[in-house]
Order: structure tokens, then C-alpha cells, then sequence
């Protein structure tokens, strides 16, 4: 009778224990997932620099091992030297380039490429850990698996891309191929945010307004982060360095924004039309971000997701301006990275948002 009656509060001290532990768990996979999204923030700034200093394509192989070694010898920089000058961007846009100007662009894309092994090494040991020990249920274990699939197809894009700008007559990566690498470190980065805040609960009940706004927003943020992959692949924001008009004009005129044939590349390699496109881009998601905003400070004052909702259009406001000053200065390297860096930040709190108010909306 004795142990009958002891039987609920021992039940009730191991399911204590067990949610401590759980506790503890969620906290320290949440260090390791936010430490991977500061890393991938970082991954995307130290790109832009890479690609705004033209050094993506110094190194003319793709050795995920072996390539790790940078050359250690003068014999050695002689050889990767040697391959950099059968490239097509040497001969056409940099003949004639020294060994000290060669090692700068090299170091730029070999730090680019090493930060990329990193990111991979520090996800693979932190899955392992959380699936060896069954930290998660498995159904999270397999989204985390799915996320390092996604990691390791955004370093074959990649190479890809590298690959796009080593083939004869280009001295830059296809557009193309630069936009599907920065917007696949967007996905990735935007599921690691996602799924460290899944793992924080909700301190306060609020709510759930908004959810159809919160995904709109979403998708306007990634959709301008892959107008402005093609910006930055094309160099359309070396052009048409005037703001609010663009030759002489809110709207450019047809004949130029559509003066490429066949119809379709003047999305992708008519500067016009891609600058014309990430201003307009820009327009529509502070527009949206505002209304929502308004919106829910009238519908929940003082709700998280009217706090959250009311940064996201600061934050956007702030990008905005940020680019107008990137553009009008025609693209300083201070600049540009600030501009990427702060776009990373916009997006990171749109995940950040939707994801608290699909938590409110489940309860």
C-alpha cells in the first residue's frame, strides 16, 4: 500500500526530471543552431566580399578534401598561379596581374571556402550528437537530416557556379548560378532559424494574427534576395546610379527595360530590368511590412506580433535606404556587404516571425 500511494509523486518527480532534462537538451541544440546561423550570416557576408573584390574565381578547383591546404611553398603559388592564368578572367580582364595581387583574390575565396568546410563540420558533429542520442523526437531528427542535405547541395551550387565562370569568354559567374547559390544559403540559413526557434516556447500566450501576412512577407523577403543575387551577378548596381528616378524616369521606357531577345533574358542579363525589378521588389515588401504593421498595432497593441511586425518594417525601411546609399555611391565594398548583411537580418526576423505565429496559432 505503501508503494501504492508513493506511486503518483515518484511519477511525478521522474516526468519533472524528464522535462528538465528535455530542458536542457532544447537549450543546448539552440546554441548549437543559432551558432550555425551566425556562422552562415557570416558565410554570406565574407562572400560578398569575395565576389564584390573579384577573387571568386582565383582558385580554378574544386578539391572538397585535399583543397583545404592553401600552397605553402613559392613553388606551390607558381602552380595555382599558373592555373589562374589559363583562366579566361585572367586573359581577358586581369593579364599581367602579379603574384601579390593573385595572392589577395586567392586568400578571399580560399577563407570563402574554408568557412564553407566549417559550417559543414560543426552541422555534421552537432546532428550526430543530437541523433546518437535521440535528443529529438525522430521526425525532427529527419527534418535536421534534410537540412544538412540542404547544406551540402548549397556547396555543389557552389562549385557550380565557380565552374559557370571558368568556361571560355566568361571573366564572371553566370547570374544565373550566383542567384540559385545566395538564395540556397538563404533556405538553409532561414531553416536553421526556424528550427531553433521552434525549440524556444512561447513565454507569453498571443494572438495569432497575421499568418497569411507572416507568410507573404516571407516570401516577398526571398524573392528580394534573389532579385538582388541577380543585381549582384549581372553588376547592375554599377548602373543607373540615380534614385528615385532611373534614366530620368520613375519608369524606364520599354525599348530599354525590354531591349534583349529572346523576351525571357531580360530578366536574367538586362541590367535595366534586373535593377528595375529589385527597386520595384523593394517597394512592394515595405508597402506589405508596413501595412502589417499598422495593421496588427491596431489588432493586438502590445502583442508580440505586433512588436515583431513593426521591426520587420523598420528593418525594411532600413535595407531600403541602406541600398539607395549602395546604389547613389556606386556600390562602395563597405556598402554592398552592409547592404547583404543587413538583407540577412531582415530575413532571419520575417523566419522569426512566422515561425512564433504558427506556434500562437497552434496553441
Amino acid at each position: 500500500m505503501a508503494s501504492a500511494t508513493e506511486s503518483p509523486s515518484v511519477t511525478l518527480a521522474l516526468n519533472q526530471t524528464a522535462g528538465e532534462r528535455a530542458r536542457t537538451d532544447h537549450a543546448g541544440i539552440r546554441r548549437w543552431l543559432w551558432i550555425v546561423a551566425g556562422l552562415v550570416f557570416l558565410m554570406v557576408v565574407v562572400g560578398g566580399a569575395t565576389r564584390l573584390t573579384g577573387s571568386g574565381l582565383s582558385i580554378t578547383e574544386w578539391k572538397p578534401i585535399t583543397g583545404a591546404m592553401p600552397p605553402l611553398s613559392a613553388d606551390a603559388w607558381a602552380e595555382e598561379f599558373g592555373k589562374y592564368r589559363a583562366s579566361p578572367q585572367y586573359q581577358l580582364l586581369n593579364e599581367g596581374m602579379s603574384l601579390g595581387e593573385f595572392q589577395f583574390i586567392y586568400w578571399w575565396e580560399w577563407g570563402h571556402r574554408q568557412l564553407g568546410r566549417f559550417i559543414g563540420l560543426i552541422y555534421f558533429v552537432g546532428f550526430l550528437v543530437v541523433a546518437l542520442r535521440r535528443l529529438l523526437p525522430a521526425r525532427q531528427i529527419a527534418t535536421l537530416f534534410g537540412m544538412g542535405l540542404l547544406l551540402g547541395l548549397q556547396g555543389a551550387i557552389g562549385w557550380i557556379m565557380v565552374a559557370s565562370g571558368l568556361q571560355p569568354g566568361m571573366v564572371a559567374v553566370a547570374p544565373v548560378k550566383l542567384t540559385l547559390h545566395l538564395t540556397f544559403a538563404g533556405l538553409f540559413f532561414a531553416s536553421v532559424v526556424a528550427f531553433a526557434t521552434t525549440l524556444t516556447p512561447l513565454r507569453r500566450v498571443e494572438p495569432a494574427w497575421g499568418r497569411a501576412a507572416a507568410w507573404l512577407i516571407l516570401l516577398l523577403l526571398f524573392v528580394q534576395v534573389a532579385l538582388g543575387g541577380l543585381v549582384a551577378g549581372s553588376k547592375a548596381g554599377f548602373t543607373f546610379n540615380t534614385w528615385p528616378l532611373m534614366d530620368s524616369a520613375l519608369v524606364p521606357p520599354g525599348s530599354l527595360l525590354f531591349a534583349q531577345s529572346p523576351f525571357w533574358e531580360n530578366f536574367v542579363d538586362n541590367v535595366a530590368l534586373v535593377q528595375f525589378n529589385h527597386r520595384l521588389g523593394a517597394y512592394i515588401l515595405f508597402a506589405v511590412a508596413l501595412w502589417n504593421a499598422l495593421r496588427l498595432r491596431r489588432a493586438a497593441p502590445g502583442s508580440g506580433s505586433a512588436k515583431r511586425a513593426t521591426a520587420i518594417a523598420g528593418l525594411v525601411l532600413a535595407q531600403s535606404a541602406l541600398g539607395i546609399v549602395t546604389l547613389l555611391l556606386v556600390v562602395p565594398l563597405w556598402a554592398g556587404l552592409a547592404h547583404q548583411a543587413l538583407g540577412f537580418a531582415v530575413l532571419a526576423m520575417g523566419v522569426v516571425h512566422l515561425t512564433r505565429t504558427e506556434q500562437a496559432a497552434r496553441g
